[in-house]
């Protein structure tokens, strides 16, 4: 069958075609090619299933892939003058994104549907999906994702919250309906029927924002957790009754890790997959962290929301995990441990589209 001729465009929402110039220069044809092979080999990596011998060979390293943008069914981009191109490589990266993820989520052994999980998984799943009836959304929310910021907006759009500035703590279950409020005839009119989107983050990154910040500044969660990984993990603490828990290492945090079920995990470091299983619900748009702004700026057009609700800037307490302090933590690892680590995280690295981190011993000596 003869390739059909594509016009020069993105559709906006509302239906109209954003037109862009035919021609392109040599730089955006190159800067075009350079994406695809790389990001194509690594679909055929994750669908053929040689993920994991890969890590173990550190084949993966070098495979650079673009930031995630959605999952299921195309998204219609809203292009500025300034950036077609970009937005056009942004179409080409989720095509074969979104074919990875219809060839993981295909297999037999992948969830199909809500009612295909596991008590324990649907539980987890409906927990975390947030719903605005009014708008018709579903957020299914991932902690240390920009999830209260997420939340705030939600609660703007319900009326709880006059705006996004409003100084207020951040109450996680006040004010917001969650889909497992709801009976099971009304959970799959709402799963069939509403605009579904998630947000996700390069995955050690956001278990080191969860490690800085529980472990460093939130005191019940070293009680908790930090007194009982000091006593399993570090020599001489097994029966001391009055450790703080506020200095965990990096490593002892990810030695706990390994010793963990996924399934039940605390949710600040519960896979990705385990909370909003994508295979299970079709999303119709995944963000990306590492793109917030301009991806957010589209879930609320997206979704109707007024236009003086716009997504809050980042606090000005907030300490950005770079990749320079992602690289540091990761070096202070036993290479042994991380290898056992990824594993476990290893959907949300293929699904998403993002590379296995380098932490080969030539790497980390720089």
């Amino acid at each position: 069958m003869p390739p059909r001729k594509k016009e020069h465009g993105i559709k906006r929402a509302s239906g109209s075609l954003v037109h862009f110039r035919p021609s392109v220069s040599a730089s955006t044809v190159r800067r075009h090619s350079a994406v695809v092979p790389s990001v194509l080999t690594f679909a055929v990596i994750v669908a053929s299933g040689g993920l994991l011998l890969m890590i173990e060979k550190g084949m993966l390293n070098s495979v650079q892939t673009p930031p995630p943008r959605a999952s299921g069914k195309k998204v219609e981009y809203r292009a500025r003058n300034s950036d077609a191109a970009v937005d056009v490589e942004s179409q080409i990266v989720q095509e074969i994104r979104n074919r990875t993820i219809r060839s993981m989520c295909g297999q037999k052994n992948m969830p199909h549907s809500v009612w295909s999980l596991s008590p324990l998984q649907r539980k987890t799943l409906l927990q975390h999906i947030l719903v605005n009836d009014k708008h018709r959304f579903l957020y299914c929310y991932i902690p240390k994702v920009a999830c209260s910021n997420w939340k705030r907006v939600m609660k703007v759009l319900s009326g709880a919250l006059a705006n996004v500035d409003v100084k207020v703590k951040m109450d996680h279950r006040a004010d917001l309906v969650f889909l497992s409020d709801f009976p099971p005839e009304e959970i799959r009119h709402r799963l069939r029927h509403y605009f579904k989107f998630m947000f996700v983050r390069e995955p050690m990154a956001r278990l080191l924002s969860a490690y800085r910040n529980k472990f460093g500044e939130i005191e019940a969660y070293q009680r908790k957790y930090g007194a009982e990984i000091i006593r399993r993990y570090r020599k001489g603490y097994a029966k001391d009754k009055k450790i703080a828990g506020n200095d965990v290492t990096f490593t002892e945090f990810v030695r706990y890790l390994l010793d963990e079920d996924p399934e039940r995990m605390n949710e600040h470091w519960m896979p990705i997959y385990n909370l909003c299983q994508p295979c299970a619900v079709k999303y119709d748009f995944i963000g990306s962290y590492e793109r917030l702004e301009s991806d957010a700026t589209y879930v609320l057009e997206r979704v109707g929301a007024p236009q003086h609700v716009r997504f809050p800037e980042r606090q000005t307490w907030y300490k950005p995990v770079t990749k320079e302090t992602l690289h540091y933590y990761l070096c202070t690892v036993p290479q042994k441990f991380l290898k056992e680590l990824l594993p476990k995280y290893i959907l949300d690295f293929s699904l998403f589209g993002y590379p296995l981190p380098n932490t080969t011993t030539e790497y980390c000596r720089h």
